[in-house]
Order: C-alpha cells, then structure tokens, then sequence
C-alpha cells in the first residue's frame, strides 16, 4: 500500500513537470519602410512603412527571447539596438503583434532606386524568380537571390526558401540593373 502510494506520488510529480511552461519561439517577421526617428532615451525606432501607416519598435534591448529566425536573413542586418541609420529605407525584422512589436534587426536597402509592386503571382518557379501581374494588368519577372527577404506564414526567410503558388497575392519591393529587377523584397499578402 505505501509502496503504491509513493509511486502514485512520484508519477504525479512526474507528470506534473512536463505541465510547467516553457518560453516559446518568437516568430520573426519582416516589413518594409524608411526609418522616421531612432529615441535612444525611450529605446524605441518609427518607421514609416510602405503602407503608409507609422510603426513604433521597441528596439529589443530589454529582452532577449528565443528567437526563430532564418539564419542567412539575419546575416547581413544591423542590431537594432546598434542602428543608427536615420532616414534609411530599410527591412525591419521583428516580432510580436501590431500594437507591441520588437525590433530585433534591420538591413539598409541602400540608396535605390527602387521600384515596388503589388500584384498576382503567374509563375513562380525553382530557378528563382517570380512573375507578378500587378493591377495595371503589367507582369513583371523578378529574380530572387539569397539576399532577397521574403515574407511568408511561418515569417522571414531567405530569398531561396521562399514559397509562393499561383494566384497569390504579394508585394515586392526590388532594385533594377542592367540584368533586371532584382527582388529585394517579397511578402505573402
């Protein structure tokens, strides 16, 4: 009987451990817009998105979460706690909702010129590109490159990972050059 009761005992606890909760994953995603003003008192990045709307970041610096983000997509980016960048068009990548987002990193778009479309995609293929017919009836091939942010369900990846089908929806911000546009940004809508 004592015997029983101490198993008994011991197998709760045991199974009561598995009910303490652990600190999850936050999911990193990725927007685009140009940086308004960095408040190193209040710890805080606005950035006015392409959206048109004003987004305030906290910068990340008084909590460390796990993160779940794409390696090569955080590669070439810029803490934020360490991005000083006033004015720059930059990806912010992120967590948390609309109203309480963390700013974990951004990456500089540089100088542009860039063009930016939204529309349907026709044809999205493995030797990564992208067609996109956007609202004016125009359709457009992008190339995406490992350096490209794409931004799907599950967050920010690299350009290689990305998914899209046909008849999706999206918007992609690119660069033009001599080759053709380069996506330097997409994002499932």
């Amino acid at each position: 009987m004592f015997k029983t009761l101490v198993c008994t005992i011991a197998l709760t606890g045991y199974m009561g451990l598995g009910a303490v909760p652990t600190s999850a994953q936050q999911v990193v995603h990725a927007l685009t817009g140009t940086v308004s003003s960095i408040n190193i008192a209040t710890k805080t990045i606005s950035v006015f998105q392409d959206n048109g709307t004003q987004g305030e970041f906290s910068d990340g610096t008084s909590s460390k979460p796990h993160l779940s983000i794409d390696k090569k997509v955080a590669l070439d980016t810029t803490e934020a706690d360490v991005f000083k960048k006033n004015g720059a068009y930059v990806v912010v990548l992120y967590y948390g909702g609309d109203q309480n987002r963390t700013a974990v990193a951004l990456k500089n778009l540089g100088s542009g010129p860039f063009t930016s479309a939204t529309g349907t995609v026709v044809k999205f293929d493995s030797k990564h590109a992208i067609q996109v017919t956007d609202i004016s009836g125009a359709t457009q091939s992008y190339k995406l490159t490992q350096d490209t942010i794409g931004e799907g369900y599950m967050g920010a990846v690299d350009g290689f990972k990305f998914q899209a089908q046909k008849g999706d929806k999206v918007r992609i911000v690119a660069s033009k050059d001599d080759s053709g546009l380069t996506a330097l940004f997409v994002r499932l809508m």
